[in-house]
């Protein structure tokens, strides 16, 4: 399903990693004070999202059970200049009914969206008529585009597509199938070189993320988890 995701108002600040690299920011999951719940307009089940903890840690649990919703992390970022994410996550399984390349099987156990801003200053006048027409029914303005990483059913890895509902949004298949089901799967992404890919051009410097494991139009359940995300350069 492809979902409006508005991003949040506040740049993050950097910070220094451990190795000596530049991180703007990590999210290690130990609660979700920088998050905050996304629902859609006729979407009546929500996913829901927690924080497991264990003897290993702590880590974020988005279970799906014919239902959607997503969570969005409250601070946006310059993706120019911090354009690289990894995280570690883990399914339970895929949906069999999934299918990227059609509405009805537009559902993933989890994926990771890189929401970049609209910006009415750098909009032709087409954008901003259907942009400025979105504001009026959402109270800000719609993201510019998108780009969502995904675990899906049976697409190839490394395939890029349009989602089914929208060509603002890219898919970018991480993962495949049921093979890793059950074990932690480390993902390392370029933004920029990710988007060039997918849309042919540099993406919009201001981005913000987002996760979703959704199962609406499958009718399906399963149950994702995320150890960390870090934003870096």
């Amino acid at each position: 399903m492809f979902c409006v995701l508005l991003v949040g108002a506040v740049l993050a600040v950097a910070v220094s990693s451990a190795d000596g690299g530049d991180v703007l920011f990590r999210e290690d999951f130990n609660d979700l004070s920088q998050w905050e719940a996304s629902h859609f307009p006729k979407i009546d089940r929500h996913s829901a999202y927690s924080i497991v903890h264990d003897d290993s840690g702590s880590y974020l649990q988005a279970a799906s059970d014919a239902s959607a919703s997503a969570i969005l992390y409250k601070e946006r970022f310059d993706a120019g200049r911090y354009p690289r994410v990894r995280w570690r996550w883990k399914i339970e399984k895929v949906y069999e009914k999934g299918n990227a390349a059609e509405k009805a099987g537009d559902d993933y156990p989890i994926r990771i969206y890189i929401v970049f801003q609209y910006d009415p200053a750098e909009a032709s006048i087409a954008d901003r008529l259907t942009f400025g027409l979105a504001k009026t029914v959402y109270g800000e303005y719609p993201p510019h585009s998108s780009l969502n990483y995904i675990w899906a059913n049976r697409a190839p890895v490394g395939t890029v597509m349009a989602n089914p509902y929208t060509a603002r949004a890219r898919m970018i298949v991480l993962e495949s199938g049921n093979g890793n089901a059950g074990e932690w799967v480390d993902e390392e992404i370029d933004i920029r070189g990710d988007y060039r890919i997918a849309f042919g051009a540099s993406p919009p410097p201001i981005a913000g993320i987002a996760i979703m494991n959704d199962s609406d139009n499958t009718g399906e359940g399963s149950v994702s988890y995320v150890d960390f995300i870090e934003v870096f350069r």
